[in-house]
């Protein structure tokens, strides 16, 4: 049985001082998660939020319509001059990612440290 999507902002500096919108996942990723992923993404100030970090670590599991809301919220977020980088995935899900393609739009990281590291 699939959990609900839940989906916290939160806002954040990192270690260099940018300002980072951090989108915390939770439950399962799936077709009925379009407002948690995509309309809590794009409720996001476009000129403010220019980076922007998506957390995984409470996500049980992702399908394939859940990778595609994934996929489009990276491409409008590319779109838009934003830059996405996303953290705490599983083994598995970080080879699907990578798999489809993911990578091209978002670079993945162990932990929110190393992330944040890297902006």
């Amino acid at each position: 049985m699939q959990s609900e999507t839940k989906t916290h902002v939160e806002d954040l500096t990192s270690p260099a001082g940018h300002a980072v919108s951090v989108l915390r996942y939770e439950g399962d990723i799936a077709s009925t998660s379009k407002d948690a992923v995509l309309g809590t993404y794009q409720a996001l100030p476009k000129e403010t939020a220019k980076l922007v970090l998506l957390d995984f670590t409470k996500v049980d599991y992702i399908n394939s319509s859940g990778i595609a809301l994934i996929i489009q919220m990276l491409i409008e977020a590319s779109n838009s001059g934003q830059r996405v980088y996303a953290f705490g995935l599983s083994a598995h899900f970080t080879k699907v990612f990578t798999m489809v393609g993911i990578t091209r739009y978002a670079g993945l990281f162990p932990s929110q440290a190393e992330a944040l590291a890297a902006l």
